[in-house]
């Protein structure tokens, strides 16, 4: 798929599948859309290896852009990012935005064939200043 793809990583799985819901729901399948969230014990929090997985199925050459929820998930994405490594890498970006309404609007942007810098640039948007 030629769409930037976007990767939704929260703390909480139910508010990233939730998310997810809401992206796919809006844009259909014109991206390539993965969730992850929790630990590996059903509680809250994130993991690396979740976000290398969810990074794989939403990917497409035209990059990936990550939105995240807390402090913690934008580290282990940031760390995922590394441990994947280049070329992939350098196509891949952290968006730390409000996670639903980011994701829903980068992912419409996405739709509409925007490249990974004007989808991260709308997400962006939205944060307070």
């Amino acid at each position: 798929m030629s769409n930037v793809g976007i990767v939704i990583v929260s703390h909480s799985p139910l508010v990233a599948e939730g998310t997810a819901d809401m992206v796919r729901q809006m844009v259909g399948d014109e991206v390539p859309l993965a969730w992850c969230g929790g630990n590996g014990h059903g509680g809250l929090g994130t993991s690396v290896e979740a976000i290398m997985g969810a990074i794989d199925k939403a990917w497409s050459e035209a990059g990936v852009a990550i939105l995240v929820d807390l402090g913690g998930a934008e580290t282990n994405s940031e760390m995922a990012v590394e441990m994947i490594g280049e070329p992939r890498a350098q196509k891949i970006i952290v968006c730390n935005a409000p996670i639903v309404e980011g994701a829903v609007m980068a992912a419409t942007e996405a739709s509409g064939g925007a490249s990974l810098r004007e989808v991260v640039a709308t997400a962006h948007e939205l944060s307070p200043s």
